[in-house]
């Protein structure tokens, strides 16, 4: 995690760059607070294309706008109130009864791929990892809004505690209280989940079945003639 100090120099310099129209500084500034912003947007969306469209829909405004930006605090700062303010805003159009937070101040994060593997790596483990990605991904959609945005940014974002609660406008305490009730609905959650597939682990059907079969068999020629 960048210092405020050199990350208020970066911004400096990002943003003479963008004022002169340099296409390369509206790239770094975006590959810089891609992964966040997004995450950000779809732990109150729940919408995997909303969130997207909703994070796009911020840069034009924040990029089309620049003269906006006071330098009071960082530039992720400024996007993340952007884009929060807009996935908030279209939360309540769509779902005006639903419990959420109504304010954001700070975010940074990079743009990173969203699922590393191993080049080694087998497709059944790939296959294995997306699966289990999966279950976690429907899991954390399943949590009250306020605890879900306060998971993403604690857990999946591994922003700290003070971050987090400057970025939803909450007492560092309530944090702590959230995250601590969202990983135990998690833990239920999840141990449903699993349970219900605990009758396909290590599975022996299908190829492995035939493969084993076919090997006996054939080693067992002579004594079957």
């Amino acid at each position: 995690m960048r210092e405020p100090g050199s990350a208020l120099a970066g911004d400096a310099a990002l943003l003479a760059a963008m004022r002169r129209g340099e296409r390369f500084a509206f790239e770094t500034l975006m590959r810089q607070n891609n992964r966040r912003l997004y995450r950000l947007a779809r732990s109150i969306l729940r919408n995997d294309s909303e969130a997207e469209d909703v994070v796009q829909e911020s840069y034009v405004r924040a990029l089309t706008h620049l003269d906006g930006f006071k330098g009071e605090a960082s530039l992720a700062t400024w996007l993340a109130r952007i884009v929060a303010n807009e996935a908030l805003g279209r939360l309540r159009r769509h779902r005006p009864t639903a419990e959420i937070d109504g304010r954001v101040t700070a975010a940074s994060g990079r743009c990173e791929p969203a699922l590393m593997t191993s080049p080694a790596a087998s497709p059944e483990n790939d296959a294995a990892r997306r699966e289990i990605r999966g279950l976690i991904e429907q899991a954390i959609d399943t949590l009250p809004p306020h605890f879900r945005a306060v998971f993403v940014l604690r857990s999946v974002e591994q922003m700290s505690i003070e971050e987090t609660a400057d970025l939803l406008g909450i007492a560092p305490a309530t944090v702590k209280t959230r995250l601590h009730r969202a990983h135990k609905l998690l833990r239920h959650r999840l141990s449903d989940r699993l349970e219900s597939i605990l009758d396909d682990v290590f599975a022996f059907a299908g190829l492995r079945c035939d493969r084993i079969q076919h090997n006996v068999l054939a080693r067992l020629q002579f004594a079957l003639r």
